[in-house]
C-alpha cells in the first residue's frame, strides 16, 4: 500500500483572511496556498478564509494532489472554513452554533460571520468512511476571569463535542482540525476531549515535560504554541503577547468509531497519532511578516492494523464521560450568564421605553420650534433616538430570548445527562444479598 494509505497528514491554519480588515491579505493567501501546494498532506483544514476567491486560489494551487475541497457558507459574512482533501467527499454538512456573540458587538463580528462547525465525509480506502470536522469557536472572553466570560465558547465547544460523538456512534472515525480559541487547560476544552473521547495528537506525540522553556522557540516546539507568539510579526508587538510565549489555540484531535463488531473476522484498524509540529513560523519569502497571525500544526495519524476481535466482544472504543466536575461547573457559568443576559435584556428594554417616550416628546414640541435652522438638528436627533430605539428593541427582545432560550437548551439537556450518568452508574452497582 502506498503511505497515504498507511497514514493520514493533516494540517490546520488560521488563515487571518477577513476582507478590507487582514492587512497583506492577498500577498499571505498567495503565500499560504504555494506553501501548501509544495506539500504532501492528504488534508488540509483552513479557517478565517472569509473571501470565496482566496478559497479558490487556495484550490487551484493544490488541486494537484487534493483534488476533493468544500467551502462552508454560514451567517452573513460566511462561515470561513475550508477543507481540501486527497479522498473523495461523500457527504458534507454544516452546524452554526446555537451562540456566537451579540449583534451589537459589531467590532468582533462573530455574530455575523456565524462560526460553525463543518465537516465533510470521506471514503477512505482503509478505514472506510472517516468524518472530518473545522471549526472555529467563539473567540471573545480569555481565559481569565469567571467561567460565565466564555459562555458562548462553551456552547460551542458542547455542541461540537455532541456532533463528533453522533458521528462516532454511527461507527465512523473522526479527526477534528481547528482553532478553538482555549488553551488546553481551560473548560471547553476538557468538554470537548471529554464529551467526544476525542486524543490530542499533540500530547500524544509529545509527553509532559517538566522543564519549562526558556525561549519563543523551546516554547513552540514543547508546548505547541501557536498563537500570540513573539516569534510570529503580527503578535510580537502586541502589548497582550508581551511578556509570553503564546498560546496553544489550534488543535488535531481524533477518536475510533464507537461499534460493537460481533463478527470473528473483522478487523478493525485504528488511529494513532505518531507526528505532531507547528509549521509556517517563517517569514513569507520576500517579505517582512508571517503567513497569518496564527502558525500551522501539522500532524500525521498512522492507521495501525488490529487483529481480528476475540469472541469476548469487545468494544473497539470505549468512549469516556464528562466528569461532574465539568458539568457542574459548565451548568454554574452558563446560569450565571443566563441570570446576565436577562438583566442586560431589560436595561435595553427600558432603554427603549425611554426612546419612545422620548420620541413623543420630540413629535409633539416640534410644533414649537423657534428657529428654522434648528429643524435639521432636530430631524438628525431624532432619526439617532429613532436608530437605538429600534437597535435596543432587537438586543433587548429578539436576541436577549435567543440567547436565553440557547443557554437553557443547553443547561437542561447537561442535567438531563448528567441524570442519566448517575442512573446508569446505580444499575451497574450489584445489588446486595439478602
Amino acid at each position: 500500500m502506498s503511505h497515504h494509505q498507511n497514514s493520514i497528514k493533516l494540517i490546520t491554519l488560521n488563515c487571518w483572511g477577513l476582507k478590507y480588515v487582514a492587512k497583506n491579505r492577498l500577498e499571505r493567501i498567495q503565500a499560504i496556498s504555494h506553501e501548501l501546494s509544495q506539500s504532501d498532506y492528504d488534508v488540509i483544514a483552513l479557517q478565517e478564509i472569509w473571501v470565496l476567491s482566496d478559497y479558490k486560489l487556495v484550490k487551484d494551487q493544490v488541486s494537484h494532489s487534493l483534488p476533493y475541497s468544500k467551502f462552508f457558507y454560514s451567517g452573513a459574512l460566511g462561515a470561513g472554513l475550508a477543507i481540501f482533501t486527497r479522498f473523495p467527499i461523500i457527504s458534507t454538512s454544516t452546524h452554526p452554533y446555537s451562540l456566537n456573540g451579540a449583534p451589537i458587538d459589531v467590532a468582533a463580528g462573530d455574530w455575523f460571520v456565524g462560526k460553525a462547525a463543518a465537516s465533510i465525509v470521506i471514503l477512505h480506502p482503509v478505514l472506510g468512511q472517516v468524518q472530518i470536522f473545522n471549526t472555529h469557536l467563539f473567540a471573545k472572553g480569555g481565559e481569565d476571569g469567571p467561567e460565565y466570560n466564555r459562555a458562548h465558547r462553551l456552547v460551542n465547544a458542547y455542541e461540537f463535542a455532541k456532533l463528533v460523538r453522533t458521528a462516532a456512534e454511527v461507527g465512523r472515525y473522526v479527526i477534528c482540525l481547528g482553532d478553538f480559541n482555549s488553551i488546553p487547560s481551560t473548560l471547553p476544552m476538557r468538554l470537548i476531549l471529554e464529551h467526544a473521547s476525542l486524543s490530542d495528537s499533540w500530547l500524544v506525540t509529545h509527553p509532559a515535560d517538566t522543564i519549562a522553556p526558556t525561549t519563543a522557540l523551546e516554547a513552540v516546539n514543547k508546548l505547541g504554541i501557536t498563537a500570540d507568539s513573539p516569534l510570529n510579526t503580527w503578535s510580537a508587538g502586541k502589548a497582550y503577547a508581551y511578556g509570553t510565549w503564546g498560546k496553544r489555540l489550534d488543535y488535531i484531535l481524533y477518536r475510533q468509531p464507537r461499534k460493537l463488531h460481533n463478527s470473528l473476522d473483522v478487523k478493525v484498524p485504528s488511529l494513532k497519532a505518531v507526528h505532531s509540529k507547528v509549521v509556517m513560523m517563517d517569514k513569507v519569502p520576500g517579505c517582512e511578516f508571517s503567513y497569518s497571525d496564527h502558525f500551522g500544526l501539522e500532524a500525521t495519524l498512522d492507521i495501525i492494523p488490529s487483529l481480528p476481535e476475540t469472541d469476548s466482544l469487545n468494544y473497539d472504543y470505549l468512549p469516556s464521560e464528562l466528569s461532574s466536575n465539568s458539568i457542574a461547573t459548565t451548568i454554574q457559568a452558563l446560569t450565571a450568564c443566563y441570570r446576565f443576559s436577562r438583566q442586560r435584556s431589560r436595561k435595553e428594554l427600558t432603554v427603549f421605553a425611554l426612546c419612545i417616550l422620548l420620541l413623543v416628546a420630540l413629535a409633539v414640541s416640534s410644533a414649537w420650534l423657534p428657529h428654522s435652522w434648528i429643524n435639521p438638528l432636530f430631524i438628525v436627533f431624532t432619526i439617532f433616538i429613532s436608530w437605538l430605539a429600534t437597535t435596543m428593541l432587537y438586543e433587548g427582545f429578539l436576541y436577549g430570548n435567543w440567547e436565553c432560550n440557547a443557554l437553557m437548551n443547553i443547561i437542561e439537556e447537561l442535567e438531563v445527562h448528567k441524570q442519566g450518568l448517575e442512573l446508569q452508574l446505580e444499575g451497574s452497582e450489584p445489588s446486595g444479598s439478602f
